[in-house]
């Protein structure tokens, strides 16, 4: 395995850094012992140390001096500053991989130096019950053993896909945006439950479940969803005549409406 020799250093124990944590551990990729942490709030660091036994650290130099990979699972707020004091210590060997959102590798590498390795990736808010979609995109100075060391890491969380940083705006529109929009499917078709007859729990259960149970045939079958559709649906039956009445309601365009939109919001958070 790519991560057996390798210490793990997390800058930022928040939800997102110790869902990568819990992952590692709990998978198996990363012994306790080898992942060394520090936190702004003394607290959330407490907590994550007590929960999965890792090294905590009083700074964030120190993560650094003790580890190969170091994560920044930080805010994009404070990632200067957490760059400005780690600078001095990050090294040509290490792999510095940042999940801070709408930060682009540029911007790491010059507050660092020209020899960094810099891996930008963007999980979304499932990493917190390993089901995390994850888009990598490398820096100048990564190799192939290094964009393993990374996708090891995330796939420990959920699926990775390694895709240009241009495109990292098209990810932000998709899956980062996505769970807000699969949230209000699964609402509708619950509401819609109730209205028939059912009560709130039942509905709930069963409109998530239908979308989770769905989602593994498209990811683990490799059922393209067409396909899914056409096994669902019969002549003249049930499943027909509501399909009719999305297309009625211009579904599918309102799905990539959606996208398309919180997509350009992204763009325009970034100022290009």
């Amino acid at each position: 395995m790519v991560l057996t020799d390798k210490k793990i250093g997390f800058i930022g124990t928040g939800k997102m850094g110790t869902a990568l944590i819990k992952g590692l551990v709990e998978t198996g990729a990363v012994e306790s012992k080898k992942i060394h942490a520090s936190d702004i709030s003394e607290a959330v660091l407490k907590n994550a140390v007590q929960e999965y036994h890792i090294i905590p650290c009083a700074e964030n130099d120190d993560v650094v001096n003790k580890s190969d990979v170091i994560i920044l699972a930080v805010t994009p707020q404070i990632l200067e500053s957490v760059l400005h004091g780690i600078k001095d210590q990050i090294h040509k060997d290490h792999i510095v991989i940042s999940i801070a959102a709408g930060t682009p590798i540029k911007f790491i590498q010059e507050h660092l130096n020209a020899e960094a390795k810099i891996i930008r990736v963007m999980p979304n808010i499932t990493v917190t019950v390993n089901e995390s979609p994850s888009a990598i995109s490398l820096g100048p100075n990564v190799s192939y053993e290094d964009a393993q060391i990374a996708k090891t890491i995330f796939e420990s969380v959920g699926r990775t896909v390694v895709i240009s940083e241009s495109l990292m705006d098209a990810v932000t529109g998709l899956s980062g945006s996505g769970p807000a929009f699969v949230a209000i499917f699964i609402e509708a078709m619950a509401d819609a439950g109730v209205y028939c007859g059912l009560d709130r729990g039942t509905a709930l259960t069963l409109a998530a479940q239908t979308v989770l149970g769905s989602a593994k045939m498209v990811l683990d079958l490799g059922i393209h969803p067409d396909r899914l559709k056409e096994m669902v649906t019969s002549p003249a039956g049930t499943t027909i005549k509501g399909i009719h009445k999305l297309e009625e309601h211009g579904f599918r365009a309102g799905i990539m409406d959606a996208v398309i939109a919180a997509t350009m919001r992204s763009v325009e958070l970034g100022g290009r």
